[in-house]
């Protein structure tokens, strides 16, 4: 089983990394504040204004560390990473399933029954944990209806369909999202999913995780050989991971959305770490973003049995273990795709 490393996440605006040795070095205004063994790391996210020297840039794509760039607010730039690895045959394989609709309407159905049911799962676990709550009938009948979802999805559906019902049911959770908002209220509040740019603190919150999110599964698809660019549930366009988006359906609820509700009802985040600029869009300072981080990497260390190979494995690894399924599927080693689904 493949070991959970250390994402290094560089957020100091003017950092520096350099390469000495096998380690990372970690640069501010000529002095240095962090020392990593390459060996420890699973890969490297800049925010900002974050530069890295040519010789860390091999040595990172020699020892599969991937290095991302994205915006101080967590848009995606550009991604170095080094030799595609995995076998030539196996993307041969991919990308003729994903020209199939009839294949892609298979692997999204089952892709979206995951994040179907992981929804209601949260759902149902809310409304457990507070069923004095005002809304906990209407977060039991959002689960509700994410059941029936899930039972048309068990019969076989075209792929315009699975994609309208993936909406469907994206828009009946996040219909009620807002009730699972515990603490902070004047400050938290979620109305609907406001994406580019984020309209409040919540949609802030998640974009910034579901950044990262996909950039943990583009790093997946790329160590088991699979693209993830061409994807099956959405489809493809020029510099959008597709695939990545596609397997992170299944673990938006599960990690990016309860790590949000829990920075939010722990009072881990306030506020004022928010802050609106002049086209309206809101933007987290430094410190909050850094507290949602820890968070995050937090979550990953929290160990789940897979319900498909019962085995216990760290959070953080799902994204691994899913790809591994996938490319498992496409090689015809399994008659279908697993979901992850969460218990």
């Amino acid at each position: 089983m493949r070991h959970l490393l250390n994402t290094l996440y560089v957020t100091t605006q003017g950092s520096y990394l350099s390469r000495d040795g096998e380690t990372v070095l970690v640069r501010v205004e000529q002095e240095t504040k962090l020392r990593v063994p390459v060996h420890t790391l699973g890969g490297i996210v800049c925010f900002g204004q974050v530069s890295c020297s040519p010789p860390l840039m091999e040595m990172c794509c020699a020892r599969s560390v991937g290095i991302s760039f994205l915006s101080e607010q967590g848009r995606f730039w550009a991604r170095v990473q080094g030799r595609v690895s995995g076998n030539v045959l196996l993307r041969r394989e991919h990308y003729r399933r994903a020209d199939s609709e009839e294949t892609s309407a298979t692997v999204a159905r089952a892709m979206v029954t995951g994040k179907v049911a992981n929804c209601r799962a949260v759902l149902l676990r809310a409304a457990r944990d507070y069923p004095e709550a005002p809304a906990s009938g209407a977060v039991s009948a959002t689960a509700e209806r994410l059941a029936h979802l899930l039972r048309d999805l068990q019969q076989p559906q075209p792929l315009d369909a699975v994609r309208g019902m993936e909406g469907d049911g994206a828009r009946s959770y996040f219909g009620v999202l807002d009730h699972l908002i515990t603490a902070q209220k004047e400050e938290f509040f979620f109305r609907e999913r406001s994406r580019r740019p984020p309209l409040d603190n919540v949609n802030a919150l998640l974009s910034f995780l579901y950044t990262l999110l996909v950039h943990d599964c583009s790093a997946a698809l790329e160590a088991v050989g699979l693209d993830p660019a061409v994807g099956f549930l959405h489809r493809d366009r020029p510099g959008r991971p597709s695939l990545a988006l596609d397997l992170m359906e299944e673990f938006r609820p599960v990690i990016a959305d309860r790590v949000a509700l829990t920075l939010i009802n722990r009072q881990q985040v306030k506020g004022d770490g928010f802050r609106r600029t002049e086209t309206g869009a809101v933007m987290m300072n430094d410190a909050t973003r850094k507290e949602v981080l820890v968070g995050y990497q937090k979550r990953k260390q929290e160990e789940l049995r897979h319900p498909f190979l019962g085995e216990t494995v760290p959070i953080g690894l799902l994204p691994h273990v899913q790809a591994v399924l996938l490319a498992r599927f496409i090689r015809g080693d399994l008659d279908g795709y697993p979901p992850f689904l969460w218990r």
